[in-house]
């Protein structure tokens, strides 16, 4: 079975219901998982995507903040979430499809403006996050398994558009990389993205503060498709839709797509 994916922040479900449902009509992704939905999981407007085919969803939500969701053609059931770091955020959803794989959605903090923990408490948080995301992947071993979402660090040089001048900003930070390193080694995963397109400059975010972000081209690749070593060979045709982030009202972040052959 051939399943296409995509990860998409979308900055708020409801605010952009009808990107999401241009992105469906347009590129029909068999699954899309999104990040910061900004919504309760009720309050998310499934009429309109079961409609165009996605009568499956599992979420986890909360009013203004965070949130992750899973639409699919295809039945997907919920096999949990996690609250690492005990932050109270919805910023992890797990659902398994038939075909047994498990896909782990993720929205991980941003980490503020300082790269210090001692003076900027989010920070903290969100390597506390990834600390907590690489122990629980050493310790359940995942097979069959595809994590996706916005992970909030663009790890090599050309994943921004200047890594000198990126190395003290968020995102990008040696203390990051390098944790963000350690998660993927712990789980055995592989950057699907980057054994696809494995050299040049590539980006999902492009800031909203850029007047011309098309031409300033100040990007970074902070969204992520990920694979387990037993089916990483299985994923091909890798891509960035980098076009939406010029739709009207669009979000910060383009989608991100893969196909598994499964």
């Amino acid at each position: 079975m051939a399943f296409t994916l995509a990860t998409w922040n979308i900055n708020s479900v409801r605010l952009r219901e009808g990107l999401v449902q241009k992105l469906l009509r347009e590129e029909a992704p068999d699954v899309l998982c999104l990040q910061e939905c900004k919504s309760p999981v009720e309050l998310i407007p499934t009429d309109g995507f079961a409609d165009l085919g996605y009568p499956h969803m599992v979420a986890r939500g909360q009013k203004g903040y965070n949130g992750v969701a899973i639409l699919s053609r295809l039945p997907i059931e919920e096999v949990g979430s996690m609250d690492f770091a005990d932050l109270g955020h919805a910023r992890h959803i797990a659902g398994r499809l038939e075909n047994g794989v498990t896909i782990q959605n993720f929205y991980v903090p941003a980490g503020g403006d300082k790269p210090d923990r001692a003076v900027n408490e989010k920070f903290g948080q969100k390597l506390d996050y990834l600390a907590e995301m690489r122990d629980w992947f050493k310790a359940e071993m995942l097979e069959k398994s595809i994590l996706v979402g916005d992970l909030n660090i663009a790890p090599r040089e050309d994943d921004v558009w200047d890594h000198k001048k990126m190395l003290k900003i968020v995102s990008h930070t040696p203390v990051e990389v390098d944790l963000l390193a350690a998660v993927q080694e712990a789980g055995g995963w592989a950057d699907v993205t980057r054994a696809d397109i494995p050299e040049g400059l590539l980006y999902s975010w492009w800031s909203y503060r850029a007047k011309d972000w098309d031409a300033a081209d100040k990007g970074r690749r902070l969204d992520h498709v990920w694979a387990t070593g037993d089916i990483r060979q299985a994923a091909h045709s890798s891509r960035v839709l980098r076009s939406a982030r010029g739709w009207e009202k669009p979000s910060d972040h383009a989608p991100v797509f893969a196909t598994f052959d499964l």
